[in-house]
């Protein structure tokens, strides 16, 4: 990683934005980030709020990389992207879906607390009216037991994204299922993000730009990992969907439909969204709205307070060293 700015120099094209969103999704109904611009054009640091800093360290390292160094070359002129429906009931899934237009590959959210198997079947089976490839994604939800009852219960799945918690428990799954796996949180969220390879835990490998510190370095994990690799989006402002794009289409094996189409969940984003042709987004500058849906003074200092702590830790070289 290049030398970070100084924090005083972040600050000053510092704004913190607070989107609202179509529907809930991952519980929230306003998602909030704070971009920052540079010679290279604009970045976005918005981890979840529920993130300790070491981990949202790495997301202010992609922040200042897509806004100081901008993308890596371009290998092809666009990614094909999958609809993404989140833990809605059945009957709202043809609304969802007809805010991917030319999608041919469905995401599909199962396992929400609150929810039973019997409601993702029927949020499956709605998809599959519409969309033959589907793939679902249960956020760590299930226990070893539950996956495999409801890998089989779903029926034909392109794969299933980190069905349990643990890598230990991933390859557990995976050996007693046909269905290929995917992993997400135990590639981002582990101190080893080679270790669920070692592991023969995965399939495929979910890659974010932001959780795992900028797109030059999604790309070198996905050259060490040697899976197939499907870019994805952290709910991400339309900046921090120019990111996985250009990262998606900096990859040396085009990829699977990435998870990149989520900017329609936002009511409102910062600028003009990705409008998908085909399917398929193709890499571009990202020039913001005057207007932008500020967050208020409150929420203002608290992602200023946390961009502070963040630099802290990136300017000690903490994030190279824990992830």
């Amino acid at each position: 990683m290049p030398p970070v700015p100084a924090v005083a120099e972040l600050l000053e094209s510092a704004v913190v934005v607070s989107l609202p969103m179509r529907v809930r999704f991952r519980g929230l109904t306003r998602r909030e980030v704070l971009l920052l611009h540079g010679p290279a054009g604009w970045g976005e640091f918005g981890p979840f709020v529920e993130y300790h800093d070491a981990e949202a360290a790495w997301w202010l390292a992609s922040a200042i990389e897509a806004a100081y160094e901008g993308p890596p070359p371009a290998r092809r002129d666009s990614v094909e992207i999958n609809a993404t429906v989140p833990a809605v009931p059945a009957d709202q899934v043809a609304q969802v879906l007809g805010r991917f237009p030319g999608a041919r590959t469905a995401k599909v959210k199962v396992a929400e607390p609150g929810q039973t198997l019997a409601d993702d079947a029927d949020r499956v089976a709605a998809v599959r009216e519409l969309i033959d490839v589907v793939r679902v994604d249960a956020n760590m939800n299930w226990s070893v037991p539950e996956a495999i009852t409801a890998i089989n219960a779903l029926g034909e799945l392109e794969y299933v994204e980190q069905p349990c918690r643990t890598i230990d428990e991933l390859a557990q799954v995976r050996r007693a299922v046909d269905t290929p796996i995917a992993a997400d949180e135990s590639i981002r969220k582990a101190d080893d993000p080679l270790r669920v390879i070692a592991a023969d835990a995965a399939d495929v490998a979910i890659l974010k730009v932001a959780p795992l510190g900028g797109m030059r370095r999604v790309l070198d994990l996905a050259e060490q990992i040697r899976l197939p690799v499907v870019v994805s989006s952290a709910l991400d402002s339309v900046v921090g969907i120019a990111a996985g794009v250009a990262t998606a289409v900096a990859l040396p094996i085009t990829p699977p439909a990435c998870g990149l189409g989520t900017g329609g969940f936002f009511e409102r984003d910062v600028a003009d969204p990705f409008a998908p042709v085909d399917g398929r987004l193709a890499p571009r500058t990202v020039e913001l709205h005057a207007d932008l849906p500020l967050a208020d003074p409150e929420r203002t200092r608290w992602w200023r307070d946390r961009l502070v702590r963040c630099h802290a830790l990136l300017a000690a070289g903490h994030a190279a060293a824990s992830g």
